[in-house]
């Protein structure tokens, strides 16, 4: 049994050589792109560049707009509704390490409480902050100012938030109940979290057990069982996934979908050294960002931070066999 990824086209389906068939399509009326469409395209002037996503209730998933320090859900339907944005920094001349500007990154939610990561520079909002529907943001935990807060996921078995740092490469903790809810500690300083001239540690996902990452200049993706308050070794899962930033496992093994940002490519790739480019930019990819997996959807945001041409969100399906 193997996966493939069907791309929806506007009316019809084309054969792929690798893949079968891959389409692409939008949930209200769409501009073909060269025979492909996007879920719903974006507006970059708003900051609406998405960067992170989990699924949400009734067919719909939310994202975070990374330029508009928002959090937003996107229906099934491709309507958009903002359901969080977090306030400017209070020092207007603080930069943000790496990007130089403040955006919001990763995102967990557990029930109606959402959990999101906000860099900015500033000691004061750097950090995680947290929001129930309907109600206005407040900061959960700090996070040093000179880091950038990237990847987020919380243990379901703990609620223990793990936070990836990119700029240093760090892991860092930081419970939701219990005494030491809202304290942030340092999990983890290993060199496979390091960057290497740029970007290190980015995405994080657990499965069974274990925490597993992403260092975007190595190109890898590591693990380390999840045991105690620090982690053990580090040791690489995945090799050669060029820009990889964020991924999610397809339920199928070892297999995982992995988004290269600066490859504007998706790869559907396994712990044993399998790679397959299954979405590229003529598929309406622009700087790719994450992943989420619900049943054979697969949702991918794109957030245009180099191409600075079309932020939107894809739609594709797996199709096993």
């Amino acid at each position: 049994m193997r996966t493939r990824l069907h791309r929806i086209i506007v009316g019809a389906s084309v054969a792929s050589a690798l893949l079968g068939t891959l389409t692409v399509g939008t949930a209200e009326a769409a501009t073909p792109r060269g025979g492909r469409s996007s879920v719903l395209h974006l507006d970059l002037q708003t900051g609406q560049m998405p960067e992170n996503i989990v699924l949400d209730r009734h067919g719909s998933v939310v994202v975070t707009f990374a330029g508009a320090r928002q959090v937003a859900r996107i229906t099934a339907a491709g309507r958009t509704e903002v359901l969080a944005t977090l306030p400017a920094p209070a020092d207007a001349t603080a930069k943000t390490p790496l990007l130089g500007f403040p955006l919001t990154t990763g995102l967990a939610r557990q029930g109606h409480t959402f959990y999101v990561l906000y860099a900015t520079g500033t000691e004061a909002e750097t950090g995680v902050w947290s929001f129930t529907e309907g109600r206005e943001p407040r900061k959960f935990a700090d996070l040093p100012p000179d880091g950038l807060p990237n990847g987020l996921v919380m243990d379901p078995g703990t609620g223990t938030l793990y936070i990836t740092e990119s700029a240093k490469g760090t892991v860092y903790t930081v419970p939701t109940r219990g005494p030491a809810a809202g304290r942030a500690t340092l999990f983890s300083d290993s060199e496979a979290l390091a960057p290497a001239g740029f970007f290190g540690v980015n995405g994080a996902k657990i499965r069974n057990g274990d925490l597993y990452v992403s260092n975007t200049d190595k190109g890898t993706v590591s693990r380390t069982p999840l045991r105690g308050p620090r982690a053990g070794t580090f040791t690489t899962f995945a090799d050669g996934l060029t820009g990889i930033d964020d991924f999610e496992f397809t339920g199928r093994g070892d297999e995982f979908l992995a988004s290269l940002v600066t490859e504007n490519t998706v790869v559907l790739a396994d712990g044993k050294g399998a790679r397959r480019v299954v979405l590229t930019r003529a598929d309406g990819l622009s700087n790719p960002t994450s992943v989420a997996i619900r049943g054979t959807k697969v949702y991918v945001p794109s957030a245009a931070y180099t191409t600075q041409s079309d932020p939107n969100l894809l739609l594709a399906h797996l199709a096993r066999h």
